[in-house]
């Protein structure tokens, strides 16, 4: 029995010895002070109120670009969005995919306030393309958004619901052209909405 005993434990000294425990890496959180609001005309206020972005609806979009130091890929996005009034999309996430210079976005709630989806991709927009879904969006509701880039793909979560699962190999991609270019290469927006942002974070997924 002692021999057993000590056979097993070298054997686990073993296990222990070849693991390659990993690691995850430490959330970053976006610094509020990093924000600016954009400005075309038209567009409603944005403001930060203990930890909460707020944006006002606007005649069109109201928005801000983030101008801090930008994730590498392969990187996860995470935050948590709520539609305060409105009928359109309340979280409109700019992002970098396979270089700063190539950016998409995440579109919730736009078209009448239930698609979902990636703009653009091979010229098509977030409510037409292999990516688009519908869902029903309450307004006052935080919704926990999750977004996933590496090279090979985008994947995206709400409430833990996987809802965008894309392989962008040989994909043209890129900003639906107008305002929302002006949220690259990491930006956030929200179309004719009033709408709120907050937990609002990052980290590396690099081993």
């Amino acid at each position: 029995m002692i021999l057993t005993t000590r056979i097993f434990g070298f054997l686990i000294l073993l296990l222990l010895a070849g693991c390659e425990c990993k690691t995850e890496a430490p959330w970053v959180d976006l610094d509020p002070e990093k924000w600016k609001p954009l400005s075309f005309g038209g567009e409603g206020a944005v403001a930060w109120d203990d930890g909460v972005l707020h944006l006002d609806a606007g005649a069109e979009m109201t928005g801000a670009v983030f101008e801090g130091d930008l994730p590498e890929i392969p990187y996860e996005i995470e935050l948590q969005a709520r539609k305060v009034t409105g009928s359109d999309f309340f979280c409109g996430l700019t992002f970098p995919v396979r270089s700063e210079e190539e950016c998409v976005s995440l579109i919730v709630g736009g078209w009448g306030g239930g698609t979902v989806g990636i703009s653009s991709i091979d010229d098509q927009d977030a409510s037409s393309n292999e990516t688009t879904t519908y869902h029903n969006f309450e307004k006052g509701r935080w919704y926990a958004i999750r977004l996933r880039v590496e090279e090979g793909g985008i994947e995206v979560f709400i409430d833990g619901e996987q809802v965008v699962d894309l392989e962008i190999a040989g994909k043209q991609l890129g900003l639906r052209q107008g305002v929302i270019e002006l949220c690259a290469p990491l930006g956030f927006a929200a179309w004719q909405t009033e709408s709120e942002v907050r937990v609002f974070r990052w980290r590396s997924l690099r081993d």
